[in-house]
């Protein structure tokens, strides 16, 4: 029979996921229910919130047996799910319920059990003697970009806690992941000018132009797969570029006056991920002095919505094994989707994916996380705590 979870990790699990953080939403009720479990625990924490106020980051530390706070071991989460809208489900998204030896619920993959598990071991970390300290990081707004990550990993530089590894818990059936690619998610704003349709050379096509620069973004995608760079390691051994949302025009008898474009791409640790950028900058700029050689009033608008950095953790580090005898599965294996890993990586803390559950479920209906492998995290995270633990 497979190995299940403690009732206790179930019910922790639970309460997150009845929380619905969507990035769309505030997390705040979440993390107040965090703290509450930190502040019963005697854990020090800090609230991190975004510029506005309305969701926030949590960091604490659970100090080494002689008061240390340096150093350490960071166990990082995010705290937010994506939507449901227009998802077909067979049970309610956020009243979690278990079938054939699943958990089905948003976020319960991706990654909330992460999360339950690391809050069913507080009393347990706290009470071993740890020979050094364990932080623990959870943000806001991964789904949208790693957005709150960034103040989070700020935070952990700025206090100088330079820990000397941090797993990320995002689903990966408890591999040990040590790279994944580079995100980086645009939108070009087309500003054409109207008229009626019958009157061709009255307006500026932003539609027409639009699609110049989609052809554009695909000739580059064309471009990576055909030559490279390239990583057998990945499922998608290249550089992927898309565009991915297309808006414009408001009736067929009239000249559309805007248009935009949103198209990402995701990139090996190998391509100069600002000079793509410059790239894909100067294919807009050179669309927006065509627009205006039309009419003075049109033009091009490029935004960076996010980035995120890739993971390349070399092999041989010592985050790699670590994560190997705590019971994660060694692999080669990178993966093609992101994570907060990069961001702590490109801080120089040395950084692993490993975390319950399957990507494949993450974000589709009835997502669902199987039960034998919160239980694999529950050993992975009692492993950690006994071998950071003195004698």
């Amino acid at each position: 029979m497979p190995a299940q979870p403690a009732e206790a990790t179930i019910a922790e699990i639970t309460d997150l996921i009845t929380f619905d953080t969507t990035s769309r939403d505030t997390n705040l009720p979440l993390i107040e229910h965090v703290e509450a479990r930190l502040h019963a625990a005697g854990i020090d924490f800090q609230r991190i919130p975004n510029p506005d106020g309305t969701k926030a980051n949590l960091l604490a530390t659970i100090p080494a047996a002689d008061g240390t706070t340096t150093g350490g071991i960071v166990l990082s989460g995010h705290t937010d799910v994506v939507p449901v809208d227009g998802q077909d489900w067979s049970s309610k998204p956020f009243t979690p319920e278990i079938r054939d030896g699943k958990y089905f619920a948003r976020g319960s993959a991706d990654m909330k059990s992460f999360v339950g598990v690391i809050l069913s071991r507080l009393e347990a970390l706290t009470s071993a003697k740890l020979r050094e300290p364990i932080h623990l990081a959870f943000s806001y707004d991964e789904e949208v970009g790693c957005v709150g990550a960034v103040d989070l990993v700020k935070a952990i530089t700025d206090a100088e806690l330079a820990p000397r590894g941090c797993f990320v818990g995002e689903p990966s059936s408890m591999r040990v992941i040590r790279g994944h690619k580079s995100i980086s998610v645009f939108r070009v704003d087309f500003h054409g000018v109207a008229a009626h349709s019958s009157l061709t050379t009255e307006g500026v096509n932003a539609i027409a132009y639009a699609s110049e620069f989609v052809a554009f973004v695909h000739a580059v995608a064309a471009e990576f797969r055909t030559e490279g760079p390239f990583d057998e390691a990945y499922v998608v051994p290249y550089t992927s570029v898309t565009a991915n949302t297309f808006k414009g025009g408001i009736a067929v008898n009239t000249i559309p006056a805007e248009a935009t474009v949103q198209f990402e791409f995701r990139s090996l640790s190998s391509v100069d991920r600002e000079a793509l950028i410059t790239r894909f900058r100067d294919e807009a700029e050179r669309l927006g002095r065509a627009m205006a050689a039309e009419n003075e009033t049109a033009g091009v608008n490029f935004t960076i919505e996010s980035t995120a950095p890739g993971c390349e953790t070399p092999a041989d580090a010592e985050i790699v094994s670590l994560a190997a005898g705590w019971g994660g599965i060694a692999t080669d294996d990178k993966v093609t989707y992101g994570t907060e890993a990069g961001l702590f990586s490109e801080a120089g803390i040395p950084t692993v994916v490993c975390g319950p559950g399957d990507i494949a479920q993450a974000h589709a209906p009835d997502e669902f996380i199987e039960l034998e492998q919160i239980a694999a995290c529950e050993t992975f995270i009692d492993a950690l705590i006994t071998d950071l633990s003195q004698g």
